[in-house]
């Protein structure tokens, strides 16, 4: 099959229970998928809860009529839901599966197994079953491969990530060609891009908001908004929502065209945010913006 330039959109961690205006956001993201004429969509998890109430959301999202994938996020369980549930409820062919477009590889992984040994809070894992399973997968395909996943590979924050980072790096260096090209990834609600081992980590930022917690918690829209979403005010939301629209060249090169927007109400920054977790946070908290930026990353 002959690799042809790949066109398609992502976005992630819309939070369907957690937003008020969810269903606009999700729109806004369809028309610009439909006006960009891509060769498929793809969502990078936290999109909603497997509840009958999201009926009508999930619906919205399965008109948009090209290739459409999912990816597990953690918040997709809450509730008391197993994995299986939300596969199902999203007719996905499994917790983590590959396909083929216009001559790429797609591979997505399901970061959500359990830590060995447990940990407190979600579960944040590639385990070694699945990690087998990719290593599998990657042989049988000679075509370029892009990676999706929800949480980061490139943080250390992942039971397993530093295994699977070591199967993609192993492999290209067998095939003696940069096959496999980027990892694309959400959950953090960040924008950056690495380089790791000559392929590249893209931290795709959450349509929505960015989640601050107790401890900045600011209320921004209506009483009446806030009553009926209440865990809206432990985050900064985004004006606008955000997603980029990505083309991934037949050289290994990826542009990524993005949305930059505005804070609703006060900053992290004029919260003390910032001041108290930036330094954590890749780019020393310049990843920590209320866009998605443009950007060309070139084939090493």
């Amino acid at each position: 099959m002959t690799t042809q330039a790949l066109i398609f959109a992502v976005a992630t961690d819309i939070h369907q229970d957690i937003m008020h205006d969810g269903p606009q956001r999700l729109q806004a993201f369809i028309d610009a998928a439909n006006q960009a004429r891509v060769d498929m969509a793809i969502q990078l998890g936290d999109f909603c809860r497997p509840i009958p109430a999201n009926r009508a959301f999930l619906a919205e999202w399965e008109a948009l009529d090209v290739a459409r994938y999912n990816v597990l996020g953690n918040h997709d369980m809450d509730g008391g839901f197993t994995r299986h549930d939300t596969v199902a409820y999203m007719s996905m062919p499994d917790r983590y599966y590959s396909f083929d477009r216009k001559g790429w590889h797609c591979v997505v992984l399901d970061g959500n197994d359990p830590s060995e040994p447990p940990q407190t809070g979600y579960a944040r894992g590639v385990a070694a079953d699945q990690r087998a399973w990719l290593a599998a997968d990657l042989q049988g395909t000679d075509l370029p491969v892009l990676i999706f996943i929800h949480q980061s590979l490139d943080r250390g924050e992942v039971d397993g990530d530093r295994e699977v980072l070591d199967i993609l790096a192993a492999h290209n260096r067998k095939v003696a060609w940069r096959q496999v090209v980027a990892v694309f990834s959400g959950h953090h609600h960040l924008d950056y891009a690495v380089s790791i081992d000559g392929i590249w980590h893209v931290q795709i930022n959450s349509m929505s908001n960015y989640w601050l917690g107790d401890d900045f918690k600011h209320v921004r829209y209506s009483p009446a908004t806030d009553a009926a979403f209440p865990y809206i005010k432990y985050t900064a939301p985004y004006k606008d929502p955000l997603y980029g629209i990505v083309r991934a060249e037949p050289d290994g090169s990826l542009h990524i065209q993005g949305i930059e927007s505005q804070w609703v109400g006060p900053s992290p920054s004029e919260l003390g945010y910032l001041q108290a977790h930036g330094a954590g946070l890749p780019l020393a908290g310049a990843s920590l913006r209320p866009g998605i930026a443009t950007r060309h990353l070139p084939s090493p």
